[in-house]
């Protein structure tokens, strides 16, 4: 195989990964999840927090299929699965104390 091939292959690989991602966002969005600097999670403890979730990239988290990820939790001081919330699904109060309950910033 030649480097020219290699390459031609490299850069299809990374197009349709990229493409991957930017339809399962489209979709997630759709339905109503949102992502960014300040987004609703809940830990398998059931504890409400804000995060940093951005598709296809992590921070201080270890990523999963879906929307879930395993990262530390600041309400309960544990390291668990979180899961993606829709704000609607959110009551306001529930809104207001996950926007209060955000884990460590970035460095």
């Amino acid at each position: 195989m030649s480097k020219s091939s290699k390459r031609k292959r490299g850069v299809a690989v990374t197009a349709g990964v990229l493409a991957c991602y930017a339809i399962g966002t489209a979709v997630a969005v759709g339905r109503g999840y949102k992502f960014g600097w300040n987004v609703p999670v809940r830990c398998r403890a059931g504890h409400l927090f804000s995060t940093v979730w951005i598709p296809g990239a992590t921070v201080k988290s270890l990523k999963l299929i879906g929307p879930w990820r395993a990262q530390w939790c600041p309400v309960g001081r544990h390291f668990t699965l979180v899961t993606l919330l829709r704000d609607a699904d959110l009551t306001d109060s529930e809104r207001a104390f996950a926007a209060a309950r955000h884990d460590f910033p970035v460095p």
